[in-house]
């Protein structure tokens, strides 16, 4: 419950529109299942008739200083004026599942429809986090360690949003885990960890389509560490089907691939291409080699978030990497053979994978390419990074997990913070008092923004207070071992 607040405090910490791509996103969501009241058959197959609030929705993007208060007249009406669009999923870019299922809560309201997506989203991750828990929890400790180190600040951002790249990280999250209870698990217990793994494997493989690519990664690397041969050779058929499904789902998307699955050129609100490019060469490849790491820290805060126009102080990145560094370090002391080859698996996708879209695109890091579509392998690192095995566990002293859990604390806090402040007023305007001048805040909703800081901030540090017991559970006894 307390994780659930938490996201649902992400959730109201900005407004319609806020994720990158938004535009595009919620007018997908509109048209798919044939349309609706907001949208309508344009005049060919790849556009369509929408409101023109749509577009305006996004009049504060790119502009810290500028508030969500320009959207206060712009939002999507069926009696306010009406345009043809070609930002949508017309033509298959996207695989259709995520849209599609947040159609069912699509409305004339779009502010309202929008929130309850975003809650809607929220407790699917939490409901699959906390199945996966019931039934595996000998790898309880696995799960909380994993999630808490991957997600500040981007994750909480986009879990609790519009943008299917929340489900790519719920999705391929919980196939690991859930994988692994269909190894060890026992009785109904197993056969419920295969039905929470097929819907994982729904859930990234119908949200995009280097996400369907991820997921097959997670089985496989939760096949390598989990799987034995007492298990029989006949238990890998879930797997097998899963890497099936999952490639199937990212060939018959428009992302045909991996590198288009994210590397399609970004665009402004403008809908003028973001990012240079150059010629491909050995120079760009070997540049790009040195600075993919900059990718990488993107998902905790060292690149903006929404538009890539909420910056977040130095305090967040470098509390959150510390944390996930230290206790990434201390899961390489747990190394196995299996562990290590998985490790090396998803490192070389990390490393290579993005050097190669970037350089075969004529891009370098910081154009075309962003953290976010890293976040699900950042998320599939973190799982095994802290992988125990028998006898063997993760072992920090009381001081050590105190600053570890603080760390993340604060940075959550800070992060909530900033991202309320850019939107509430724009950061022209600073102070601890985000009521205070506020500008935008939701319709109908009867508390502010300050609150939900305070709420949100409070229920994460109860879910780091809660985990504790997790976390420290036999600790003191392998340390006796």
């Amino acid at each position: 419950m307390l994780a659930f607040v938490a996201l649902a405090a992400w959730a109201f910490a900005s407004p319609v529109g806020a994720g990158p791509d938004d535009d595009y996103h919620l007018v997908s969501v509109w048209c798919a299942g044939g349309g609706s009241d907001l949208c309508v058959p344009g005049s060919s197959d790849d556009v369509r008739r929408v409101p023109a609030g749509f577009e305006s929705l996004i009049c504060y993007v790119t502009d810290a200083e500028q508030s969500a208060a320009c959207q206060a007249d712009a939002m999507p009406r069926v009696d306010g004026p009406w345009v043809e669009t070609a930002r949508g999923n017309f033509v298959g870019e996207y695989p259709p599942v995520y849209y599609a299922t947040m159609r069912l809560f699509a409305g004339h309201d779009v502010e309202f429809s929008a929130l309850v997506m975003r809650l809607v989203n929220a407790a699917l991750f939490v409901l699959m986090s906390t199945a996966v828990a019931a039934l595996v929890p000998q790898r309880r400790r696995v799960l909380v360690w994993a999630w808490l180190i991957t997600l500040v600040p981007l994750g909480m951002f986009l879990i609790p949003s519009n943008n299917p790249s929340g489900w790519a990280i719920t999705g391929v999250g919980t196939a690991f885990l859930a994988m692994v209870g269909w190894y060890e698990a026992e009785g109904w217990r197993r056969w419920a960890a295969a039905g929470v793994f097929a819907l994982a494997v729904v859930m990234a493989a119908g949200a995009r389509g280097d996400a369907a690519v991820y997921v097959v990664g997670a089985a496989v690397t939760a096949t390598i560490v989990s799987w034995r041969p007492a298990r029989g050779w006949w238990s890998l058929a879930l797997p097998l089907a899963a890497a099936a499904a999952g490639l199937v789902a990212a060939f018959a998307a428009g992302q045909s691939n991996v590198a288009g699955g994210f590397s399609s050129t970004p665009v402004g609100p403008d809908g003028v291409p973001v990012g240079g490019g150059s010629e491909p060469g050995l120079a760009l490849a070997a540049y790009n080699l040195l600075m993919v790491p900059h990718l990488w820290t993107g998902v905790f805060g060292t690149w903006a978030l929404g538009w890539f126009d909420t910056l977040m102080p130095a305090v967040v990145p470098w509390a959150v990497a510390g944390a996930f560094i230290a206790v990434g370090f201390a899961g390489l002391g747990l190394m196995t053979w299996r562990k290590a080859v998985s490790l090396a698996g998803v490192v070389g996708v990390l490393v290579l994978l993005p050097v190669y879209v970037l350089t075969m695109g004529g891009h370098e890091v910081g154009e075309n390419l962003q953290p976010r579509y890293l976040l699900p392998v950042i998320v599939l690192l973190g799982f095994l990074l802290v992988w125990e095995t028998p006898g063997a566990k993760l072992h920090f002293t009381r001081l050590q997990t105190l600053v570890i859990v603080g760390a993340l604390g604060t940075a959550h806090m800070v992060a909530l913070q900033v991202n309320l402040r850019r939107y509430v007023t724009g950061v022209d305007l600073q102070g601890p008092n985000l009521d205070a001048g506020a500008e935008w805040w939701w319709s109908g909703v009867p508390w502010g923004p300050g609150l939900t800081w305070v709420v949100g901030t409070v229920a994460y540090a109860g879910v780091l207070a809660v985990a504790w017991g997790v976390l420290r559970d036999g600790t003191l006894r392998a340390r006796d071992e």
